[in-house]
């Protein structure tokens, strides 16, 4: 096959280049970097290298752009891979926005997962309710926007089990989550009804560690880290768009691993 080369505008890579360095954040900068496709490199040519704002605005405009693409490619019915035991990284990394010294402690027994919005059933639920439904685990690998990942075992109640439960609206777009160390952050309904994505109780046979989310997180191998929550207070059903916390910051809102 005869490959062709793409022809860029004369200042597109010199225009890239000092976004990239316009962008403060790390972390945000490897995210954007993977991110930027050509059809972002046409938005950036026509902003002002020297204007902040200008940058900034043309990178959201690639990320939305991303997000409707990951959308239009997201599978709900393809299964992320899942690997043996034997192959669960010891010890599971610890990740937050936060040191692991300032882990959020909730006391399981006075917590009540809260539920609002799209949803029939409103009253809340205990975490005694939430293990005695059907559960399930699995072992999968978590996968960092800041470029590494671990595999761990995860078990809980299959949320798309959970969502028919409480009768909440399925064909809604949104389902967000608020989260004790004030941590928030919503996904996409055809995410949240994925076979993988779990209402995450235990950890490797155990108690959930508050280091990984005690009492519950959600557990999404379809998404980047960032957009699996831990610590869950409430969560709601909406067709209004909800952002998250390092969404509202740039980051890409579907976050597709």
């Amino acid at each position: 096959m005869i490959k062709k080369k793409i022809a860029m505008p004369g200042d597109s890579v010199a225009i890239l280049n000092d976004a990239i360095r316009n962008i403060s954040q790390p972390s945000r900068r490897i995210f954007l970097q993977r991110s930027l496709t050509l059809g972002g490199l046409s938005l950036l040519t026509g902003c002002s290298v020297s204007d902040n704002s200008s940058i900034e605005a043309a990178l959201m405009k690639v990320s939305k752009l991303n997000d409707k693409a990951q959308a239009l490619l997201f599978d709900p019915n393809r299964l992320a891979p899942t690997y043996p035991d034997s192959m669960i990284t010891r010890p599971f990394p610890f990740n937050a926005f936060y040191g692991e010294d300032e882990v959020q402690e909730v006391d399981g027994n006075a917590w009540r997962l809260e539920l609002s919005g799209l949803v029939m059933d409103k009253k809340p639920w205990s975490l005694a309710q939430l293990r005695n439904l059907p559960q399930t685990d699995q072992v999968t690998r978590h996968i960092c926007v800041e470029g590494w990942s671990a595999i761990g075992k995860w078990g809980g109640v299959p949320f798309s089990h959970f969502l028919k439960r409480i009768g909440a609206d399925l064909s809604a777009k949104y389902v967000g989550f608020k989260c004790a160390d004030d941590y928030y952050t919503s996904i996409d309904m055809a995410t949240a009804l994925h076979p993988q994505t779990l209402m995450a109780l235990t950890y490797d046979g155990e108690e959930l560690p508050p280091k990984y989310g005690y009492p519950m997180k959600l557990r999404m191998p379809t998404k980047l880290g960032y957009k699996n929550p831990k610590h869950i207070q409430a969560m709601f059903v909406t067709n209004t768009y909800p952002g998250g916390y390092w969404e509202d910051q740039g980051y890409n809102w579907f976050g597709g691993s």
